[in-house]
């Protein structure tokens, strides 16, 4: 029999409880963990009564709410969209925990670098109620304003009893989920102000390992200071929290020297290099290349304790024994170390790597008539990324350019700020980038403008709810409903823009997005799970497929159910007057028609794709789905066939 397909979310609850029964299987049964057992099998010493821990009211519903799975679904909507049929960015207009749900299969280990600006929980911020066992009414008076999906966001004022347990609760389901997402060299990037910077870090170093905890970055954007600072010094910046998948997997972060110097030049001020050129071609003079940490002596790295010989004519470089004579040359001692016990700094580089590199040093006389000797730089374009960040201010000229002159959003980031974060990852110009608070769009503007500039290939993925703009406000006057036709038309705006003014070198850039929106799943209410199915209910369910849904609708729902990607290429056509779709070439080739011909199962088996699938409906009996099976066993076995 043709086997069904689920349209549910992972229940990473229980993937974890079967992570655990293959490391100890009789450990789990009847779907339960024995704790007792685990604890004898692990021994005592790895349990503890009593630890350090972060805790807060609704801790354990948080956690629990990550794992949890959902039946929902993401329809498209080429008709909101730009370039659909060529882009590989995404629009996600929903609720950002349900939509991160649905994108665990699909993009598992798959994202490059997370940016988000959460709500500050400044007591005036909307902040999403996750709690959906309650009614509406329960809410009527905290609640302040709803989502089109029904009751999800709620203004969190102080006078809540539970005013930072709330935003704990809000916040720490979607960092799980989003962790998942990242690659092993992944990065978030999470901008903070006070009101939870203490409780972020701590919910991170739950979430990512506080191992995994890279930097803490201050970014003054706002040199006047805050109107709204009641008490004390005037504040001046916020933060930027950054977090690794795998620290062990980072490497340094860098900005190009003319981005420092041009977006930042009072935390690089002053900053030059002295550019010379040898036969290898140009380079930069490093730094001395002596250790200037006094732990690094002739007792802790006696083999990096030794004289430099210098010959001035030649300039020759050889490494040689403390007091050694050599005619010609000049000898550099190890410099002398302060700590009051040891005489000698170690050196930076081994004998050998002095003698087989010598042409990366250069030595250079000093104002009291002796040498120092330098490293050679020769890739000096970049230097690395300073946990300050100044001379960027918010994004709001730059937002207002862009429509003419109106104020359609309060606060956005600056494309600068995020030209700097993005680009500071190495090797990252074809990643994968999600922020799934995307508010006006920020984001997406500047993965387009990183590149405009250096050519690169980055994607996007941008989530947001459609929470609604102020009646009175000036983006509804405009038409501009809620937050996301901000920013959709911002994307709209700034890729056209940045296009004009790349000419003939941007050409290839990619500055457009599909747009999918999170929905109630495409099946009917009275859909069961795949393991409740009876023949009896199969045959009652065989039409079991919502009436407004199209076959792209049901095309999408297929491509999270196995996991694809939503933003690769597809096509349709008709064969022998039934619509087929087929996705990347043969990835997954769907058919939703009532009652197809043998005929055309036997060509789209020809055409041996990796998955296929059909209506349940399309076949009227029972043996018509056993021929459907052996026609795939005959001409594609291979692949896999599954119904709705």
């Amino acid at each position: 029999m043709l086997e069904k397909m689920k349209f549910e979310t992972p229940n990473l609850t229980n993937e974890n409880k079967a992570k655990i029964a293959a490391l100890f299987p009789g450990v789990v049964a009847d779907g339960k963990v024995n704790f007792d057992l685990l604890r004898s099998m692990l021994g005592e010493d790895v349990f503890a009564d009593e630890a350090y821990e972060f805790t807060w009211v609704g801790k354990r519903a948080a956690i629990a709410e990550a794992g949890k799975p959902i039946r929902k679904t993401l329809r498209p909507s080429p008709e909101e969209s730009k370039d659909w049929d060529t882009t590989e960015n995404l629009y996600i207009e929903g609720d950002n925990l349900e939509v991160l749900k649905l994108l665990q299969e699909s993009y598992l280990g798959k994202v490059k670098i997370i940016y988000i600006d959460p709500p500050y929980n400044t007591g005036n911020d909307f902040v999403y109620r996750d709690n959906y066992t309650k009614a509406r009414e329960e809410y009527e008076e905290d609640a302040g304003i709803y989502s089109e999906m029904g009751d999800r966001l709620f203004k969190n004022s102080e006078s809540n009893g539970r005013f930072h347990s709330d935003w704990c609760s809000m916040i720490y389901p979607r960092l799980v989920l989003a962790r998942n997402l990242l690659r092993e060299d992944g990065v978030i990037f999470i901008s903070i102000d006070d009101n939870e910077l203490a409780t972020l870090i701590k919910i991170c170093d739950e979430v990512f390992g506080a191992s995994n905890f890279v930097n803490q970055i201050a970014w003054v954007n706002n040199l006047t200071g805050r109107q709204i600072s009641g008490f004390g010094a005037v504040k001046t910046y916020e933060y930027i929290l950054v977090y690794a998948k795998n620290s062990a997997s980072l490497s340094g972060f860098t900005v190009p020297i003319t981005t420092a110097k041009e977006l930042m030049p009072d935390t690089y001020k002053g900053f030059n290099k002295d550019i010379r050129n040898d036969e290898y071609g140009e380079f930069a003079v490093g730094d001395t290349l002596y250790n200037h940490n006094r732990i690094f002596n002739e007792e802790t790295r006696p083999n990096l304790v030794f004289s430099i010989f210098y010959n001035p004519q030649n300039g020759e470089i050889i490494p040689g024994d403390i007091g050694e004579n050599k005619k010609g040359y000049v000898e550099l001692l190890p410099h002398k170390n302060g700590d009051g016990t040891h005489k000698y700094h170690a050196w930076r580089w081994s004998r050998n790597k002095i003698i087989n590199e010598s042409h990366d040093l250069i030595v250079l006389p000093t104002s009291n008539g002796g040498y120092e000797i330098y490293t050679k730089i020769r890739s000096f374009a970049n230097t690395a990324l300073k946990d300050l960040i100044t001379n960027i201010s918010n994004g709001d000229t730059e937002f207002k350019n862009l429509f003419d002159g109106k104020k359609y959003f309060d606060y956005p980031k600056s494309t600068d700020l995020l030209k700097v974060l993005l680009g500071s990852i190495p090797e990252s110009n074809d990643s994968l980038i999600l922020d799934f608070f995307s508010g006006s769009s920020t984001t997406a503007h500047g993965v387009l403008r990183l590149n405009a500039e250096d050519k690169g290939k980055r994607k996007f993925i941008m989530i947001q709810l459609p929470e609604e703009t102020g009646i009175k406000s000036e983006a509804n006057k405009a038409g501009l409903k809620n937050i996301c036709e901000i920013g959709k038309e911002r994307i709209r705006r700034a890729g056209d823009k940045i296009k004009d003014e790349a000419g003939l070198t941007g050409q290839g850039l990619d500055i457009g997005f599909r747009v999918l929106k999170l929905d109630d799943t495409n099946m009917n209410d009275v859909y069961y799970a795949a393991g409740d199915y009876t023949q009896n209910m199969i045959s009652m369910l065989e039409s079991n497929i919502k009436e407004d849904r199209t076959d792209m609708d049901l095309l999408f729902g297929c491509l999270l159910d196995w996991g694809l990607p939503l933003s690769l290429p597809h096509t349709h056509e008709k064969i022998e007057g039934f619509t087929v779709h087929t996705y990347n070439e043969g990835d997954l080739i769907a058919c939703f028609e009532e009652r197809i011909s043998e005929n055309v199962v036997r060509e789209i088996a020809k055409r041996q794709p990796l998955r296929v699938v059909f209506r349940d409906s399309s076949f009227t009996s029972s043996p018509e789905k056993i021929n459907v099976v052996e026609i795939f066993k005959l001409l594609a076995p291979n692949t896999t066939v599954r119904v709705i």
